[in-house]
């Protein structure tokens, strides 16, 4: 075939390149075309150029060069904070006196379309087909979320760490994982599958597996506490907000919960939602297990993907970027394409409805009401359902599981 060329396929990744480029400058457009002037009216909601970067610039002290944690408060783990804080320090750097939110926007959007970069580079290093490849390069949550706030950076150790555990390599794969957790909390569910991986994943004599489950166990707690304990020593109390932020808050006007209390059907408090939502994505977890053990033992960690989606489902916060969170694990182990088209369908609608309602709010046009968000969200929640299906009962993809030469 013409894409093992290697003229053609120089031609090809340079074209996938120039693709991934086109997307990270689109989503520049999008986040930045409200910006000149500042936000007025709700217009960052009804344009859906809403982030959560230009208002750290000065609610966070970024632009007085406050250290996250140390010097100022910070809701997210310690690597996105420190992440936020050099950001801050090179935008500052680059613009001096000058420096204001909208150059604080451009230098995050710079550094999260380089992660997204690497994570294409890992996808062409895994043998990923090239329709896959184009579905990276051209992704519509890409061109939503690139400038929105932090998250690609947990996606890029996520990723990482699944592909570490395809080459068999758990120990480093759960290192990265652990490291993942420190940037969001999403990573941390692939930490018990790849210890079901170590005890089970194979054949080896019992006590290697125990060896290597222990070792693996290590490597995580290892290099999680590597990047927490020295923020949590010395500033404990802002170290733990993100904690009992997750606690506290009440959830996002398109999280299941959220709206089936808005639709009158099982209203609840914050703390049944915490207790819910944990023994609902539980039990659900140990079903994707169970239903998918014999067809994955082998390679668990693909059940990291329905996994995922399970807990955005059950979880009383879903933000609109989380969808960024489970595309690109889509790419990597849906069984069939097709579904992806479906779900993108679903996190445009759902986007869009989410902020064009609180534009309402602010009597801005186009607005969306409570049964718009419903209607968008209980539509993705189909979809995700279908996929968690497709993931946990159909064999990964040949190309994943069978390493190429």
């Amino acid at each position: 075939m013409a894409w093992v060329l290697p003229q053609d396929l120089n031609w090809r990744r340079t074209a996938l390149w120039l693709a991934l480029t086109l997307s990270i400058g689109a989503g520049w457009l999008f986040k930045g075309h409200c910006v000149p002037g500042g936000w007025n009216d709700g217009e960052q909601y009804s344009s859906g150029c809403y982030n959560d970067v230009m208002p750290f610039w000065h609610a966070r002290e970024v632009a007085d060069g406050k250290i996250p944690y140390f010097g100022t408060r910070m809701e997210y783990p310690v690597l996105t904070g420190a992440q936020i804080g050099v950001e801050g320090a090179a935008t500052r750097l680059l613009f001096g006196r000058r420096a204001h939110d909208f150059n604080f926007l451009g230098v995050v959007l710079v550094v999260n379309g380089l992660i997204a970069g690497l994570v294409l580079r890992m996808f062409l290093a895994s043998g990923m087909p090239p329709r896959r490849l184009w579905t990276w390069a051209l992704a519509p949550p890409l061109i939503l979320y690139i400038g929105h706030n932090w998250d690609i950076a947990a996606v890029a150790l996520a990723v990482a760490a699944l592909l570490l555990a395809r080459d068999g390599r758990l120990v480093p794969a759960a290192a990265l994982a652990a490291l993942g957790t420190a940037a969001k909390l999403f990573p941390i569910l692939a930490l018990p599958l790849f210890g079901l991986g170590a005890l089970f994943g194979d054949d080896r004599p019992w006590p290697q597996r125990l060896l290597r489950a222990t070792a693996l166990s290590a490597a995580a707690i290892g290099a999680w506490a590597m990047v927490n304990l020295p923020v949590a020593w010395f500033a404990f109390d802002n170290w733990s907000e993100f904690y009992r932020f997750s606690q506290e808050r009440p959830g996002t006007v398109a999280a299941t919960w959220s709206v089936l209390a808005d639709r009158g059907w099982w209203d609840t408090w914050i703390e049944d939602r915490n207790l819910y939502a944990a023994i609902a994505f539980l039990l659900g977890f140990v079903l994707i297990i169970g239903f998918g053990w014999r067809r994955h033992r082998g390679h668990l960690w693909v059940l990291f993907t329905p996994a995922l989606a399970w807990f955005m489902l059950t979880n009383k916060v879903y933000s609109p970027q989380f969808d960024l969170w489970l595309y690109p694990l889509l790419l990597l182990t849906m069984p069939r394409l097709w579904p992806l088209a479906l779900f993108v369908l679903g996190d445009v609608a759902a986007y869009f409805a989410e902020f064009w309602w609180l534009g309402g709010l602010d009597h801005r046009w186009p607005a969306a009401t409570l049964t718009h968000v419903a209607i968008a969200a209980g539509f993705r929640a189909l979809v995700l359902v279908w996929i968690i299906a497709e993931c946990t009962l159909r064999d990964p993809p040949g190309w994943l599981v069978r390493r190429p030469d």
